[in-house]
């Protein structure tokens, strides 16, 4: 282990603080490492495999495209790429997509959008919120942390309090362009906002002509529960984006956009050199069509409900625990302690956890994930939250 992270040092860029651990394989929701010990994840690469590990049909469906076609650009016609879009078409009941590399991108691109559509260049972004690290989706993004040392960043952006219609109300103005926020606010430690909100915000952006930007990069492709956050809770937005889940492990991400909306975007307005390829855009396809012939969405609303029941008998035998929040397979579990440590001893009995804005674990498991693996996951935190409070 010592080897490969001394390497790590030596040859790539320390933007990253490292769990000492260095995984070769893994099947659905089991990883093993280098050692050949297994592990329960209950990350999946951070809300990204959630078909899990290894999936069949998508291990066939990327090695029968790669010997097919992986690139041709952009500069023509790619059938997986219509196909693609096509699917998000129907399932998202009419909107159109534009294809990138990432969620960071997919954001980019809707703020590009935002500015080409309505003319103004201010977008009003929720405090507490994430949206990536490029110059553009940083600037959205509502967490000082993630901002320092790079200002200044672009100055067209004004943060609120996430779930405050009044705080909405005071700061939309003649040159609001459009309101961007994440349905499900995710780095920021799973906030499910107010039932209302969400309808409220919709209402109040079409009463000031202002566009709604929903960031679904980790709430969508089935995590909460339904294919897309804004289907849970009955909201359409005019743009939203995809990333993560959308390619089981392949980068991809997606800027989705009403017809009229995404009509504003011109030949040459916007480009990316491997944004929908063959190759990505197949995988994808598959993706979609596993989550549905899988049931994988009910599955993530069923389980979902589960493991939150479980986790809240944690919570009524633990003192450390403050509080067990999230939809779907999009879970927090709030701690009145920073749970970093709780992350290091996961490791040493075989679970995969994340720690979150310091005290909150997120759990965001593949949706292929079981309640005998569920148990197991909550019996191996029982043991740790029991020894840490033995010892205190």
């Amino acid at each position: 282990m010592q080897e490969f992270i001394e390497k790590d040092r030596k040859y790539v860029a320390q933007t990253y603080s490292r769990l000492p651990v260095v995984f070769k394989e893994g099947r659905g929701v089991i990883l093993r490492d280098i050692e050949d010990k297994e592990y329960i994840d209950c990350i999946a690469g951070i809300a990204v495999l959630n078909l899990g590990h290894s999936h069949p049909r998508i291990v066939e469906a990327i090695a029968d495209q790669a010997s097919r076609l992986m690139h041709t650009s952009n500069l023509y016609y790619i059938e997986n790429q219509i196909s693609l879009a096509e699917r998000l078409y129907k399932l998202s009941g009419g909107y159109s997509s534009f294809f990138c590399n990432s969620g960071a991108e997919a954001v980019e691109s809707a703020l590009k959008l935002t500015r080409k559509y309505s003319g103004r260049k201010e977008i009003i972004a929720m405090k507490n919120s994430f949206h990536g690290r490029t110059l553009g989706a940083l600037s959205a993004t509502g967490q000082e942390k993630y901002k320092r040392d790079f200002e200044p960043l672009l100055q067209w952006f004004k943060h609120i309090e996430y779930g405050s219609l009044t705080a909405l109300e005071k700061a939309v103005s003649g040159d609001t362009g459009a309101v961007i926020l994440e349905p499900i606010q995710g780095e920021g430690g799973i906030i499910v906002p107010p039932s209302d909100y969400l309808r409220g915000v919709r209402e109040i952006c079409e009463d000031k002509d202002v566009l709604l930007i929903f960031d679904e990069v980790q709430t969508g492709m089935g995590r909460v529960g339904e294919f897309f956050a804004w289907q849970h809770f009955e909201v359409k937005p005019d743009i939203f984006t995809l990333a993560k889940a959308l390619g089981s492990g392949l980068p991809i991400g997606a800027m989705l956009a009403k017809a009229e909306v995404m009509e504003a975007f011109k030949p040459g307005d916007h480009a990316s050199t491997f944004g929908g390829n063959p190759f990505a855009t197949r995988v994808a396809g598959e993706t979609v069509d596993v989550l549905h012939d899988e049931k994988l969405i009910g599955a993530s609303k069923r389980l979902g409900k589960y493991f939150m029941k479980r986790l809240e008998e944690l919570k009524e035998k633990h003192r450390l625990v403050k509080e067990v929040r999230g939809r779907g397979m999009m879970i927090g579990l709030e701690l009145n302690r920073s749970c970093q440590g709780i992350v290091n001893q996961g490791m040493k009995l075989g679970l995969l956890l994340n720690c979150i804005h310091d005290t909150t674990l997120r759990f965001t498991p593949p949706l292929v994930i079981t309640e005998v693996q569920i148990d197991v996951v909550i019996d191996k935190l029982d043991t740790i939250l029991g020894e840490i409070e033995h010892e205190a």
